[in-house]
């Protein structure tokens, strides 16, 4: 076997024994301790191996999608496989959730006593609401927030409201939301990609990013919805420096706002933005409206929030307090700084590892020229700077401190944009197959998607 595939299966391998240090020290440390408030470290949730309605319809996605897809990336009209790429994520993040069954894995997700939806009767006047909004974040304060409510800025919990408002009630259309519209994140981070990589680069990543573990997060949690805005923002810049009108720029900063206002930590996608910014510069000096157009988008929203009496940075300074005030006070930065990342291996899957071994051996070979020519960066050099970029966020929300503990729920926004690294195993594609000597693509895939189905039927995942 050539050394290019050793060194993959190397990088995989060193993932798996990461994600096998944070499960034995995290068992010894919440057995002896307590402190993780983790039932199976590292991941916030509880062994329970179950079948459900959902299980069929799982399995018969991922062998579909390890069967057919690689080769269907790969000749389908561009939009087509656009609208295939959105359809078989939604059947893949519903038939993982099913596997709890309606109820428990839809359903019941978003009303428990943390969820956005307690507070939908607190919010019958918007805004009186939003002026009162931070006087309620502090655990001592007189009827503070549930848990998730007070750990966001309104925009998260109005969506909820305003669904209501319009008679999709409950947690049934409130889990479909989140389902559906995160779906949309794999069709941005696709769109994004090939925009700013190009269309085999973007094609090679399409089964990755339906089949990934994410899935398991993304239904159902208002975290995938927050994604998705977040990826259409970047993906919406992305076509604007690429030669798209002004107004793709101007809906791209509109985004990124909603974003801000939807989670505080979602100001992370900035060096995503800006890692955007500069594959996009030749386009961005051509028309420096774009630049223009990006700030006004980029700053309706939070003239809107501001307005109503709500202040961002007051609000995130008293979450900093409530954030202490309970478990991320007490949960250990000396085994969360790198136990997160065993979550992210869980949550990227395998296959995601050996592409970032990929991704970093890229920047390498083609360090300081290929970025300064005239013509801009080769295809590959460009994916692998947007693939470090997302890192590059993560990494920062690991080192915060403000993340110990259901980052595989948390940092969905910029795992996605680690997935695209898996398009580096398929080149060069042959109908799903690898080089000569090489790994096959449909290997990895079902690697991810065996990773994913454990997940979902050995454990009962909670946020």
């Amino acid at each position: 076997m050539p050394r290019g595939p050793i060194r993959d299966l190397c990088a995989a391998g060193a993932a798996v024994l990461l994600v096998t240090a944070a499960v034995l020290v995290g068992r010894h440390v919440q057995g002896t301790s307590r402190t993780l408030f983790a039932d199976w470290p590292p991941l916030l949730a509880s062994w329970e191996p179950h079948l459900g309605p959902g299980t069929p319809a799982a399995v018969l996605v991922a062998i579909a999608t390890v069967a057919y897809g690689p080769a269907l990336a790969a000749r389908l009209p561009w939009r087509a496989l656009v609208a295939l790429t959105w359809g078989t994520a939604v059947a893949w993040i519903c038939s993982l959730a099913l596997v709890d069954g309606w109820q428990r894995g839809i359903a019941g997700r978003l009303t428990t006593r943390h969820e956005y939806l307690q507070a939908i009767d607190r919010f019958h006047d918007i805004p009186a609401a939003l002026r009162g909004f931070t006087g309620h974040i502090l655990v001592g304060s007189p009827d503070n927030w549930p848990a998730h409510v007070a750990g966001h800025p309104p925009a998260a919990t109005l969506t909820f409201v305003l669904l209501d408002r319009i008679g999709l009630r409950g947690g049934g259309w409130a889990g479909m939301w989140c389902v559906t519209v995160g779906a949309t994140a794999c069709v941005a981070v696709l769109v994004a990609v090939r925009a700013l990589a190009g269309e085999e680069l973007a094609r090679g990543a399409a089964p990755f990013l339906v089949l990934a573990p994410t899935a398991v997060w993304m239904g159902t949690s208002a975290d995938a919805y927050f994604a998705a805005v977040a990826a259409w923002a970047v993906a919406l810049l992305a076509l604007a420096v690429t030669g798209r009108s002004p107004g793709w720029a101007g809906a791209s900063g509109l985004l990124f706002g909603l974003a801000c206002y939807l989670s505080y930590g979602l100001t992370l996608v900035a060096p995503i933005a800006a890692a955007v910014l500069v594959l996009g510069r030749h386009g961005i000096r051509a028309r420096p409206v774009l630049l223009v157009s990006l700030l006004a988008g980029l700053a309706v929203v939070p003239t809107v929030f501001t307005l109503a009496g709500f202040h961002w940075w007051e609000a995130y300074h008293l979450l900093v307090t409530r954030y202490h005030q309970g478990v991320g006070g007490i949960r250990p930065y000396g085994y969360w700084v790198w136990a997160n990342l065993a979550c992210t291996v869980l949550l990227t899957g395998p296959a995601t590892a050996a592409g970032l071994r990929r991704t970093g051996a890229v920047l390498v070979r083609r360090r300081g020229a290929a970025l300064l020519r005239p013509g801009g960066a080769a295809a590959d050099v460009r994916l692998a700077l947007l693939v470090s970029a997302a890192l590059l966020a993560l990494l920062v929300a690991d080192l915060s401190g403000m993340s110990k503990a259901e980052t595989e729920r948390i940092w969905l926004p910029f795992a996605l944009w680690l997935l695209p690294a898996c398009a580096f195993l398929a080149l060069p594609r042959t109908s799903g197959s690898a080089p000569a000597g090489g790994i096959p693509v449909r290997a990895w895939l079902t690697a991810q998607a065996l990773l994913a189905l454990l997940l979902n039927h050995l454990l009962l995942t909670g946020w």
